[in-house]
């Protein structure tokens, strides 16, 4: 109870500092820009992803998914910045539109559609905006249209500039128009290698305008230095005219075509002769499908919001049809180096598997094509079977710096990848994936952690030497999460066998009954075994309540959650811990400790002006994609009790808060059904 008094002004504060007049269920905007206090906001395709910046027609980062070199942090795969081939400059009547000489500045993120808007004035002169999208149904191409209405004859200079991250090298520019009878093509196009010159990164864009051909203005190239370059035209506006005009472009590196700097101008001819109305408008039907899978919370629209961003933000990190997963911050930067952790296959899978189990698909697939790295990770550590790298990139050996020791001791990593692997079984019931996939992989998992348990008597197959779930505990014996984790995938390893017709190893169900957990006297779940009542970074013993089901008798889950609840620090956790404890509070049908929690998981770690979630209470390191997955899963099986199962998905007795009316979600599943909790 001391901890929810402690919390309770954090959260009056953040509502107080974020709150909206009128909440839109699907619009964050942003009235007041200060850039010195902006955490830049998303817009993505789960393939390429452009950050917000706060100065007009600038764009921070553009991030490819799955573009990895050695650079930078800790001698590991870094993931890259690749060419900004957004940013734009602008001049009217000669003079540099810049943040010294606007006024009234919006910004607003469309979440249902998934484009960022900035409108501003430009003194007495003339008012603009412009919109860029990543383009859902191409997924390498992005697309910005900007208008500008004139309030006094007024001429316009426009320029695409084109520059190279610093950390490539190798830059080479190019310009070059096609002319055809209907139409002209203007390309400006960049290449750069990575910085061990592993990779070649392209990109190439174009102008669009509604003109017809040869009524279009004349576009102009100049190039500045090695490293930037651009291609600009001018347009005289009658007052009270509108312009419009678009840049259509692609960025792709070798990692994903093999001839990267001819496909980057392909990609983009090919957007550019579909047009910018036909461009937007199956980008928007593409989004409409995907928010057929979605969770809609009546009675508290801030709420609504927040839930909104959260899926928004998922769905915007991960795309079908590949064999990419995301890393904790997803296409939001370069954090975490862009490595995949647990935090996919734990956190943000079974929140995508439940609403679009085709997107899910492609994260297990992540960790079906590297496989073969994880078999040669075990047999260098003396292992049987598969042991998944803690930090994984391009190709699926280990990727942590040398320094954390998680990357040699945090194994409940190769659990979370077999459990990941059973849920998409479970929720999709594809017994075709389950023998050529799956299988695989969950006996690959269980002939490792066969060969991992110490065998030290009948009930003391020990695991020792670990980093917990809770990583605060570095080195320990008998995590309650690995160990439960480790019985859990060799009874799915086991189940599986039978199922696709192949031999389990009768040493599988053996060794998971003789796997201990451990207690404290008075039958508390015990994290490990010298853990002696410390703080807790993040949830380890109520893992074993959900998702594993190793403690399933109500009173054992409300006595952990009692305990640990109260070691959770006010500071320096993520939020799918918090996340946890909301879950299971909800499932005990206790509404009001699932609410404080479900704010808990946030509300603190929110960063304006767009509410982006941080890692941390306090945090300074959006988009932090694992906490939404987390917070996600509290929403989707604790308030709304969903529950995967060898069956599919079921729903189980839950409450909602008193905050909340109703809560429908919709698209679950391969069946795409509706549940609903009021």
């Amino acid at each position: 109870m001391k901890k929810i008094i402690v919390l309770l002004p954090v959260y009056l504060l953040c509502v107080t500092i974020f709150a909206q007049t009128n909440v839109d269920s699907w619009k964050i905007t942003a009235d007041s820009i200060n850039p010195s206090n902006y955490y830049g906001v998303t817009v993505a395709n789960g393939m390429i992803g452009i950050v917000s910046a706060a100065e007009p027609f600038k764009v921070k980062d553009v991030v490819l998914a799955g573009a990895y070199d050695t650079y930078g942090r800790g001698m590991v795969s870094n993931f890259l910045r690749s060419f900004n081939l957004l940013n734009m400059q602008m001049s009217i009547d000669g003079q540099q539109v810049d943040k010294n000489n606007i006024s009234n500045m919006h910004q607003v993120l469309d979440m249902q559609h998934a484009n960022f808007t900035t409108n501003f004035q430009y003194g007495a002169k003339a008012d603009v905006s412009y919109t860029y999208y990543s383009l859902r149904q191409l997924p390498f191409t992005v697309l910005m249209t900007v208008t500008i209405t004139a309030k006094e004859p007024i001429t316009i200079g426009a320029a695409s500039v084109m520059e190279a991250p610093d950390a490539l090298r190798d830059v080479e520019n190019y310009y070059n128009q096609i002319d055809r009878p209907h139409v002209l093509i203007s390309l400006l196009t960049s290449s750069a290698k990575s910085p061990t010159g592993k990779l070649l990164l392209c990109a190439s864009n174009s102008f669009m305008f509604d003109e017809p051909h040869g009524k279009e203005p004349s576009i102009i190239h100049e190039m500045w230095d090695n490293n930037m370059h651009l291609m600009k035209f001018s347009k005289t506006l009658k007052a009270g005219e509108t312009y419009t005009f678009s840049i259509v472009g692609s960025s792709i590196t070798s990692a994903h075509d093999a001839d990267p700097l001819n496909e980057a101008q392909r990609l983009t001819i090919f957007a550019k002769l579909q047009g910018r109305k036909r461009l937007i408008a199956f980008h928007d039907k593409a989004w409409d499908d995907l928010w057929k899978s979605d969770i809609t919370i009546t009675g508290n629209p801030q709420d609504q919001q927040d839930v909104h961003s959260m899926l928004y933000h998922l769905y915007s990190f991960v795309r079908e049809g590949t064999d990419l997963s995301p890393s904790p911050m997803g296409l939001s930067g370069l954090g975490y180096n862009g490595h995949v952790f647990w935090d996919a296959d734990l956190w943000m899978f079974p929140a995508i598997l439940v609403l679009h189990p085709e997107m899910a698909k492609s994260m297990i697939e992540y960790r079906f094509q590297r496989l073969a790295a994880a078999k040669q990770n075990a047999f260098e550590h003396g292992y049987k079977g598969a042991m998944f790298p803690w930090e994984s990139a391009a190709t699926g050996v280990e990727e942590t710096p040398v320094w954390a020791l998680s990357g040699p001791f945090e194994h409940h990593i190769t659990a979370c990848v077999g459990i990941a692997a059973w849920q998409y079984y479970e929720v999709t019931q594809d017994k075709v994936w389950l023998k050529e996939r799956g299988w695989p992989l969950l006996k690959a998992v269980a002939e490792f952690w066969s060969s991992r348990v110490e065998r030290n008597g009948p009930g003391h197959f020990d695991i020792k030497d670990v980093v917990a779930a809770d990583e605060w505990a570095e080195n320990v014996d008998n995590d309650a999460f690995t160990n439960a984790a480790a019985k859990a995938v060799l009874q799915y390893a086991t189940t599986a066998a039978g199922i696709v017709g192949e031999k389990a190893d009768d040493d599988w169900a053996f060794v998971a009954k003789n796997i201990p957990i451990l207690h404290f006297e008075d039958g508390v779940t015990k994290e490990h075994a010298t853990y002696n009542g410390e703080g807790i970074k993040q949830a380890d013993v109520n893992l074993l309540a959900y998702p594993l089901k190793e403690i399933t008798e109500p009173a054992q889950i409300k006595k952990d959650l009692e305990y640990y609840s109260a070691r959770v620090p006010d500071a320096g956790t993520p939020a799918m811990t918090q996340g946890i404890f909301a879950l299971l509070y909800a499932r005990l049908g206790d509404g009001a400790k699932a609410y404080h929690w479900f704010k808990d998981a946030y509300i603190p770690n929110l960063n304006p002006p767009f509410r982006v979630i941080a890692e941390t209470k306090g945090g300074t390191n959006p988009y932090f994609a694992t906490g939404a997955g987390g917070i996600i899963q509290s929403v989707l099986m604790g308030f709304g009790g969903l529950n995967i199962t060898e069956k599919g998905i079921t729903q189980i007795p839950s409450v909602l808060p008193k905050q909340w009316k109703k809560l429908t979600i919709t698209g679950v599943g391969p069946e795409k059904k509706t549940f609903t909790v009021q």
